[in-house]
């Protein structure tokens, strides 16, 4: 169990540095796409919101891997696309059921799907911030 904690705060905290980076990069290329592809001399907001979300998913997505990496790593699944299968299903707390891991690693799977909790919430507050600075809502006109 100290392996599971100890690899798992590890690969959480990997997870943190990505998605803080990759949220600043997110905003860099927002800003710099809709000031390079103007409509009638304005930025597009449902530009600027589709490369948010486009590039959330992004990052996302590489999370998700690095953590399939982890497993197939371990051997805990016999293939990778299991692994990316199960750490899918497991950060987006989906959990199927269908593909569990052993019990040694069970842990480990509670603590990417904590991880994926919190960094999709972290996901959704970024959208929606986004949304009221550059997208089609307005605080006052719309809440």
């Amino acid at each position: 169990m100290i392996a599971n904690l100890v690899l798992g705060t590890l690969i959480i905290s990997l997870t943190v540095v990505i998605h803080t980076f990759g949220l600043i990069w997110v905003t860099h290329g927002m800003n710099w796409l809709t000031s390079k592809l103007r409509i009638d001399g304005r930025r597009s907001r449902l530009l600027a919101m589709n490369t948010v979300v486009i590039g959330i998913f992004a990052v996302l997505t590489v999370e998700v891997w690095l953590w399939a990496v982890c497993y197939f790593a371990l051997g805990v699944f016999g293939d990778f696309e299991t692994a990316l299968y199960f750490s899918t299903a497991t950060f987006s707390t989906v959990g199927y059921g269908d593909v569990i891991t052993s019990q040694e690693w069970r842990m480990l799977a509670a603590l990417e799907s904590v991880n994926g909790f919190l960094l999709i919430g972290w996901s959704t507050a970024y959208l929606i911030a986004a949304s009221m600075r550059v997208g089609p809502f307005k605080a006052g006109e719309h809440f």
